[in-house]
């Protein structure tokens, strides 16, 4: 017995060089005593755990969602190019060659494709912007606000063509400030103002280069070779598809919030 205990006192004093020669109760009651956060164990969980959710799911749902909002906005650009161009052909204010007038809703080929790249690319730029800026945009960030917003849209391009002013300057400054009204209403960012009135002058400079060139025409163009009023449909339309994009890009978010709360909880 005296060996047994100096041999015990030997291997305790020596540090833990070798724990497998104590007792398993030892071992256990030592185990039970020691606070949670003492033991080196508990922070590999926590590592793999982050590990696991920043790089073995992230990357392929963030390459998912890309797909899904382009998808999405790619569509809403098609169906509201169709439709309003539509209404812009009814009342003659766009003129196309008999030639291209042949296809869906009385429309040339390349204009739904077009407007729905642009609508892509808009509404997956505001996001990026404001992520950049370092400034998310949380201004009545709901669906029906953004649907709000597409409606005030429509009605903007429809006073486009049924309201008859008495000269297009008129009409011009009406639709201007309808315009920066949809964007206080809605937006209020300087991002999206900035954003906004880039979009209005290349989309400008874009649709003078195909009148100008013969691909179509507008009725009593007043500035250069289109209407004067032209711009505003353009800034209205770039805050509402920047709406569209910040809303989808914002909708996964609570969902994955949900998804790490359960996983916590199913944790701990």
């Amino acid at each position: 017995m005296p060996r047994l205990h100096d041999h015990v006192w030997s291997c305790s004093s020596s540090g833990a060089a070798r724990p497998y020669s104590l007792p398993r109760g030892m071992i256990a009651a030592a185990a039970a005593g020691c606070p949670q956060g003492s033991g080196a164990s508990e922070p590999a969980p926590r590592s793999q755990r982050a590990g696991t959710a920043g790089c073995g799911a992230r990357p392929g749902s963030w390459h998912q969602d890309l797909v899904q909002r382009s998808l999405v906005l790619f569509s809403f650009g098609v169906v509201l190019a169709l439709v309003l161009n539509l209404l812009q052909i009814q009342r003659n204010v766009t003129l196309f060659p008999d030639e291209v007038i042949a296809t869906i809703f009385s429309s040339a080929w390349w204009v739904p494709p077009c407007c729905g790249t642009a609508a892509a690319v808009v509404g997956l730029l505001y996001p990026c912007i404001d992520s950049h800026l370092g400034e998310p945009h949380k201004f009545k960030r709901e669906w029906a606000s953004v649907m709000r917003c597409i409606a005030v849209f429509v009605g903007i391009n429809h006073a486009s063509a049924k309201l008859d002013f008495a000269n297009n300057v008129q009409l011009s400054l009406t639709l201007a400030a309808l315009s920066l009204g949809l964007w206080w209403t809605f937006d209020r960012s300087r991002s999206g103002l900035g954003l906004g009135i880039t979009i209005a002058f290349l989309a400008t400079l874009i649709t003078q280069f195909l009148v100008y060139n013969g691909v179509y025409q507008y009725t009593s163009p007043d500035f250069l070779y289109i209407r004067s009023w032209l711009p505003c449909i353009f800034f209205s339309g770039g805050v509402t598809v920047g709406n569209i994009g910040r809303q989808l890009a914002m909708a996964p978010e609570p969902k994955h919030k949900e998804e790490s709360s359960r996983g916590l909880w199913s944790m701990t």
